[in-house]
Parts: structure tokens; C-alpha cells; sequence
């Protein structure tokens, strides 16, 4: 195996990330808003602002989609068992000991197995639940007639309310472990520049240097 500096994150994927970050915040801002966590925003104001940004994150998330199959980035996602105890075992007790992290990015795989597991839970349990409920609030008067119709509404705001917390502590989790290991600043570049060092095999290394030699730094 090679250490190489890789571009392994295209601008489209970073776009994504920054767009996606940004409007999260605009969500948990007019979220905290519509219930009363702060008055920065009136209430039309908080609701409006809200719509707009999930439609926004909706639409981005189709595109992300579409992107990740047409171009089988999918794969990253794929979480493994292999590996999965020792990442555990150095975020639980080694990170505090100063030992270095078990796993190196591979061109394949730029997610540790906790990464991937935690990122494909917030793509395929998370985000639907929140984009479902969201949705099925939003167009309450299109089944307010139905029977029991405010007992229910009361449970979807709750399943939304639910998933928006989790959804936030995973963004503190995810801000905090930009502070552990390497610098934040070497955490961050890689979403900036796209660039960060990768184990590559001699034929990942061969195909790259013959293929696509824009991707090595």
C-alpha cells in the first residue's frame, strides 16, 4: 500500500455537504423558532423560512441520489463489520490515550465502519422519517376530515419533533469529532479542496497515474 494525497471528494460532493449544512442550520434556526426556543423570527416568518429550506434540502437530495447511483458512490455507505470493534474500541477508549486511529481512508472506501453505518442510518431511517412526517404535516388539510385527524397530526409532530433532535445531536457529534485526532483544519480541508490522504494499492495507484492524474495531488 501507497499513501497518496487523492482527490476523493468531487465538487459536486462538497457542494452537497456545504449546501446540506447550511440548510440544516436554517431548519434546526426556524425549528427552535416554531417552538418557542427563541423570537428572532415571527411565527409566519419561522414557518415560511422552514418550508422553503426542507423543499430546498428535498430537491438537493434527489440530485444526490440520482448522483450517487449514476456514479456508484453508493458504495461508501455499504457499512462492514470488518474493522467495526477496533474503530469502537479507539472512539470509546483509545482516542483518549492518544493512540492513532485503526482505519485509513482507502480509495474505496473513504468511510471508517462506523462512519458508514452512522451515515447510512441518517440517509435511510432518519432523513425519510423526518422528510415523511414533515410532509404529511404540512398537507394536514388535505386529511384533516379523516376520523381522529388531530390525535394523529399530534403524533406526526411528534415523530418530526423526534427525528429533528436526533437529527441534531448527530450534527453536534459530527462537530465535535472534528476536534478529535488530526487538526480540525486537516478534518475540514478534505470538504474544501477535495484532497486527503488515501491507502492506495499498486493497481489503484497504476490506474490513477494513467487514467486520472488530476485526482493525486
Amino acid at each position: 500500500m501507497a499513501i497518496r494525497r487523492v482527490r476523493i471528494f468531487s465538487l459536486f460532493e462538497r457542494f452537497w455537504h456545504w449546501s446540506q449544512m447550511l440548510l440544516i442550520v436554517i431548519l434546526m434556526f426556524s425549528g427552535f423558532g416554531l417552538h418557542g426556543f427563541h423570537h428572532l423570527l415571527g411565527f409566519e416568518q419561522a414557518v415560511t423560512l422552514h418550508t422553503l429550506a426542507a423543499f430546498s434540502l428535498l430537491l438537493l437530495w434527489a440530485f444526490s441520489i440520482f448522483w450517487l447511483f449514476t456514479t456508484r458512490n453508493w458504495r461508501h455507505f455499504i457499512p462492514t463489520v470488518k474493522g467495526m470493534w477496533q474503530v469502537l474500541r479507539f472512539y470509546s477508549f483509545g482516542i483518549f490515550q492518544g493512540e492513532h486511529h485503526p482505519y485509513r481512508k482507502a480509495y474505496w472506501r473513504k468511510h471508517n465502519p462506523l462512519q458508514a453505518l452512522a451515515y447510512l442510518m441518517l440517509k435511510i431511517v432518519l432523513f425519510p422519517l423526518i422528510w415523511i412526517s414533515g410532509l404529511v404535516y404540512l398537507f394536514y388539510f388535505l386529511w384533516r376530515d379523516i376520523p381522529h385527524a388531530t390525535q394523529v397530526l399530534d403524533g406526526v409532530a411528534l415523530i418530526h419533533t423526534g427525528a429533528a433532535f436526533t437529527i441534531v445531536v448527530f450534527v453536534m457529534i459530527h462537530v465535535y469529532m472534528l476536534t478529535t485526532g488530526h487538526s480540525f483544519k486537516e478534518h475540514v480541508m478534505p470538504m474544501i479542496n477535495g484532497f486527503d490522504e488515501v491507502d492506495l494499492t499498486p493497481e489503484e495507484e497504476a490506474y490513477l497515474l494513467k487514467d486520472q492524474p488530476e485526482v493525486l495531488g
